[in-house]
């Protein structure tokens, strides 16, 4: 006797999209889809948590990043440093060097900065005195990027926890420089705006700004169309290859950490001879490991970068002042740019891979 056996399918599987993906319109639409859902989610949240009108929430949020000419200049000074960290991580990660010490790397760039400014901001014109501090930055912020890279290169150690580790080094060294500089004991370093960076006009930040915009440029260039740029991209593909035609791997991966050791230096410069003109063990603020997430979700494009530092100073700002205006716990602001972080973040996946339904088939036995 004949009977239908129904065969055991999947009712989906998962292709990936290859390297190709989707078309720039198709991607635009997906993330647009991730943000607006996001949105309402977030908005039922507000209302089960809080009982607040979500419109207002946003409307909240929008003022606290825009309301003010002061407030759209702290904007895009944040904007400009976690940029310009994440710039300096970027290089490392598309290598598959996974730099976790940014932020030990600024806190050190920083470090030597306001020792310039301490002990020769009386000694010589501020000119020569901005020179310095810019070579000690770089020098201070390759070095501390160097460590690793040398460790890494030479005997194959995990980058990850070593980078890590000298992140509570240099916070650690900055809190014993900090007691050697402030003689009161009270850790606190009074700001010297007075040898800081030169403020452009009546503008304080505006030479940050300009600095990072040209570094997102250099970046980009040096990534996709230098020789250094190819080797990074060769080795992070394959070690084996890059040794195959003849690349040293060795020399690249300390190169590489180098150059990003040099930006973060100078992002260090920015935050303490261009912004704060002082210097404390939180002065970078957590913009190392924030800077990892904004090179991941811009895929490593300097210019994507831009756009993906902005939505993370926006949502974390607005969150504050959601906080500040509505006086609910700092925890519900948090929750929301946590949910809209996670659909964006989800939204790569079907950038990346494509869901594809099976046809149910019937086998005659």
């Amino acid at each position: 006797m004949a009977e239908n056996k129904k065969i055991k399918t999947p009712l989906f599987h998962i292709v990936n999209r290859g390297k190709d993906g989707v078309a720039w319109y198709y991607s635009l639409l997906i993330r647009a889809a991730a943000i607006v859902t996001a949105l309402i989610v977030s908005g039922v949240m507000i209302m089960l948590l809080s009982g607040k009108n979500p419109i207002a929430v946003y409307t909240s949020m929008f003022n606290g990043v825009f309301g003010t000419p002061r407030r759209i200049w702290n904007l895009l000074q944040n904007v400009a440093i976690l940029l310009c960290i994440s710039l300096a991580v970027t290089p490392a990660f598309k290598m598959k060097f996974w730099n976790c010490g940014a932020e030990g790397q600024v806190l050190v760039g920083g470090l030597a900065t306001v020792g310039v400014m301490m002990f020769l901001g009386d000694k010589m014109p501020l000119p020569l005195l901005i020179i310095v501090m810019i070579i000690a930055s770089v020098v201070a912020g390759m070095i501390w990027a160097l460590i690793p890279a040398v460790f890494k290169a030479l005997w194959n150690t995990n980058e990850t926890l070593f980078t890590l580790m000298m992140n509570y080094v240099a916070i650690q060294l900055v809190a014993y420089f900090l007691k050697v500089f402030v003689k009161d004991g009270s850790g606190v370093l009074t700001p010297m705006p007075q040898y800081g960076l030169p403020i452009i006009g009546k503008y304080q930040f505006l030479l940050n700004i300009i600095i990072v915009a040209l570094l997102t440029f250099v970046a980009y260039i040096y990534l996709k169309y230098s020789k250094q740029g190819y080797e990074i991209s060769v080795v992070g593909e394959s070690e084996n290859t890059a040794k195959y035609i003849g690349i040293g791997v060795k020399k690249v991966i300390i190169r590489t950490l180098m150059v990003s050791g040099a930006i973060c230096g100078i992002a260090g410069l920015l935050l303490v001879g261009g912004t704060n003109h002082t210097i404390s063990t939180t002065t970078v603020d957590g913009r190392g490991f924030t800077a990892i997430m904004v090179s991941w979700l811009a895929k490593f494009n300097p210019f994507y970068m831009v756009l993906t530092s902005f939505l993370i100073v926006f949502l974390d700002r607005g969150a504050s002042q959601v906080s500040t205006d509505f006086r609910i716990p700092q925890t519900i602001s948090d929750i929301v740019t946590g949910i809209i972080l996670l659909f964006i973040i989800g939204c790569e996946f079907f950038l990346r891979y494509k869901i594809v339904f099976t046809k149910r088939v019937k086998e005659e036995g």
